[in-house]
């Protein structure tokens, strides 16, 4: 019988994503979590003592897990840690995985990349150190004599601000472009969102193989008007074209030919509005996407920055006209605006071959809706 092979997880490679079932969450998307450290604790079974000794590092310790600037996720392979409740989620900065088809424990080279038979007596346990912007820190294997115990608290302990986890501060890989409108189309655009009102917009999820429209509050707040005056959605095409796509291919070396969507969206203040983290394109109704932009309209509001955590937590607020430019596969959250309402044209940019994908990927979305999430 050949030995089985485990994937390998190294210092500075790109951390696994997944989405699996979680003590407060029956689909937690893990790659959501950037923003701060992660402590992946991969124990197997609560019931063993070796396990029992590094689970209790999270509570010896509580302190350090605040979910500001580290985070523990213990996982699990055994159903009875859920059973009999062995392990529990305790917040701030304590949860746990319950990964009971090994799909967690296999990315991360705990079980055998392949299943078998003896998955549970092949378990490889170990620590899994990340940083806020999903790379592995450090990989530590537990050891019979619990020095890795040791090396774990004093690792976490050692940790840099989370803002400077690289030494020093970083900043999104963002595009700011100045004046994309001018004041008096600034004004047209809010004149179109007041005159028709807005309409209170969810997100996107895929759900049993189709693309569905979610509402939960929690996660988002806002309403959004889309424009479908043809004579204003020239003017407002021209401005792009002009302005956006060729800042895009100066500094991205990608030909914008195509926009989706003429929307004014408008988080208020008085119902909270924000937008948590998320990213533009993990549906298939919204793979196509290749570019977010954000037009600020006003600037009479507080809160409701841009906030990019894998970069740390600095926020962009551009001034009315002005706007900010990323990748759509990048993780980024809009603050609660805590006075006035922040309203911002919200397009996203794409070429002709995402647009085929798009084509090909329309018998996934429910009823054949358009999308409107994207902060």
């Amino acid at each position: 019988m050949s030995e089985p092979q485990y994937r390998l997880v190294r210092v500075g490679d790109p951390a696994p994503w997944f989405r699996q079932r979680s003590t407060g969450n029956a689909d937690y998307a893990f790659d959501t979590s950037a923003g701060r450290y992660l402590v992946l604790c991969l124990f197997g079974s609560a019931a063993h003592a070796e396990a029992a000794r590094r689970l209790a590092v999270a509570h010896d310790h509580r302190a350090l897990f605040d979910d500001d600037r580290i985070a523990f996720f213990g996982v699990s392979v055994d159903p009875q840690d859920e059973a009999a409740a062995r392990v529990a989620m305790s917040l701030p900065g304590i949860r746990h995985f319950w990964d009971f088809d090994g799909r967690v424990s296999r990315l991360y080279g705990a079980l055998p990349a392949e299943p078998s038979a003896q998955d549970g007596e092949a378990f490889r346990a170990a620590w899994v150190i990340l940083n806020p912007n999903l790379r592995v820190r450090a990989v530590l294997p537990f050891a019979r004599d619990g020095a890795d115990i040791v090396q774990v608290v004093a690792l976490l302990r050692a940790l840099p601000p989370v803002d400077r986890f690289a030494g020093f501060e970083m900043h999104a890989p963002v595009i700011l472009i100045p004046d994309i409108f001018e004041p008096d189309f600034c004004a047209t655009l809010l004149q179109a969102y007041e005159r028709h009102g807005g309409q209170v917009s969810g997100f996107m999820r895929d759900v049993g193989g189709r693309t569905v429209g979610v509402h939960d509050p929690r996660h988002k707040v806002r309403s959004d008007h889309l424009i479908e005056d043809e004579a204003l959605q020239l003017q407002i095409r021209q401005r792009v074209i002009r302005r956006v796509a060729s800042a895009i291919r100066q500094a991205s070396n990608f030909e914008v030919t195509r926009m989706e969507r003429y929307l004014v969206a408008c988080y208020d203040s008085r119902d909270g509005g924000h937008f948590r983290a998320h990213r533009d394109n993990t549906t298939r109704g919204t793979a196509h996407r290749r570019f977010a932009l954000s037009v600020n309209l006003n600037d009479d509001f507080d809160g409701g920055g841009i906030a990019f955590p894998e970069f740390g937590s600095r926020t962009y607020k551009p001034a009315p006209g002005a706007g900010v430019v990323f990748g759509c596969s990048l993780l980024h959250a809009v603050t609660p605006v805590t006075r006035g309402r922040r309203f911002a044209f919200l397009p996203f940019l794409y070429d002709d071959a995402a647009a085929a994908l798009r084509e090909r990927n329309r018998r996934f979305l429910q009823d054949g809706a358009a999308p409107r999430d994207g902060g």
